[in-house]
């Protein structure tokens, strides 16, 4: 087959419209049987994660609230359809993945102390963290029956690679907390740490339909590869939305990732890059390092706006800005050897630029 012609983000506009239409295929289709293996879990964990999914409020009253983007589910429905099976093949994998991501959400705002996602109270804020623990180990194991109750070869080789993608994910949460008290991180840590944490389950998201529609392994790998890169873009956007982005398109405090002394792209990369601004930058972070939470707590806004623009002069923000483009270019590279119908093409290249051109 001949390769699809290179193209770049700045190509072309970014098709809200078709996008919004997959996410919310991804949505509609996955959440019936999303809702399904919740109702599996005892009592109060199911209205726990019910209440984590936006699904009811704290009281327990029916609700309509944000249940996050749907990227991943869109992405397993698409890649059912890469490997010339119906989309609705790909939602057992749809469904493990978001269960897996989910468990992971529930775990990292406990450990990150975060008190608000999606413009509401946490779990373990409402429920507390024990609850929050335990309905975050439910929803992994969920992610599991919902794949082997399918009794098929297809089913056990898109279990591996979920198991697999959970593992990375798990390693790279277990990076991402033991460098918020390092003082020095490379970019090349940091890549692989992000790589592990967003990239890994992506990658998964973005195979597990092709697998599950019998596709065979080259396939596959090809498909996780645009996954790994498109993770690894998101992340790099989630990491300047994290310092600079607008709490009320985040849902997030304002410098939230400084906040909790995140050592993230911007922040390593502006170390790296030298100058004035990047030494008094590591000066401050050093300082930050030895001080105790609650006086991190303490901080004025002041503050922390001084270090975003340390990290802004440095050139952390303009590196970071441009490896979302360079992830995203090579996210698409990687399809060039899957053969599939154009229009599946055009949407997962949709899917890569919405992730890099967002504000929340």
């Amino acid at each position: 087959m001949t390769p699809a012609t290179p193209r770049t983000l700045t190509d072309t506009a970014v098709d809200t419209a078709s996008v919004i239409e997959l996410l919310e295929r991804g949505r509609t289709l996955a959440t019936p049987m999303l809702r399904a293996a919740v109702a599996r879990l005892a009592p109060p964990m199911d209205s726990v994660a019910a209440y984590h999914f936006g699904w009811i409020d704290a009281q327990g009253n029916p609700a309509r609230g944000d249940g996050g983007k749907a990227v991943r589910p869109a992405l397993a429905l698409l890649s059912a359809e890469a490997a010339g099976a119906e989309p609705a093949t790909g939602v057992p994998g749809a469904v493990a993945v978001e269960l897996v991501h989910n468990f992971s959400l529930l775990h990292d705002d406990l450990m990150d102390g975060d008190e608000q996602r999606r413009h509401r109270d946490t779990v373990w804020k409402v429920h507390g963290p024990a609850q929050a623990i335990l309905v975050g180990d439910a929803l992994f194991a969920l992610a599991g029956e919902v794949l082997l109750e399918l009794g098929t070869a297809e089913a056990a080789r898109a279990t591996r690679r979920l198991t697999v993608a959970t593992r990375k994910l798990i390693d790279g949460q277990a990076q991402d907390i033991s460098y918020e008290h390092r003082e020095k991180v490379t970019v090349a840590e940091c890549l692989e740490m992000e790589g592990n944490k967003t990239g890994a389950l992506l990658a998964c998201a973005t195979s597990i339909g092709a697998v599950l529609g019998g596709a065979d392994e080259a396939t596959a790998d090809a498909l996780e590869a645009y996954g790994h890169h498109l993770g690894l873009a998101f992340q790099a956007v989630d990491d300047l939305l994290g310092i600079w982005g607008d709490p009320s398109a985040t849902g997030k405090l304002p410098w939230s990732d400084l906040r909790q002394r995140k050592k993230s792209l911007p922040v390593v990369a502006a170390l790296a890059g030298g100058g004035p601004a990047a030494e008094r930058l590591g000066e401050l972070l050093a300082a930050d390092a030895a001080k105790s939470q609650r006086e991190f707590e303490d901080f004025s806004e002041e503050e922390f706006a001084t270090r975003a623009g340390l990290i802004e002069e440095a050139g952390g923000r303009e590196w970071t800005s441009q490896e979302a483009r360079r992830r995203h270019a090579t996210a698409l590279a990687a399809l060039d050897g899957v053969d599939m119908p154009d229009r599946v093409r055009e949407q997962f290249a949709a899917l890569a630029d919405f992730v890099v051109v967002r504000e929340g």
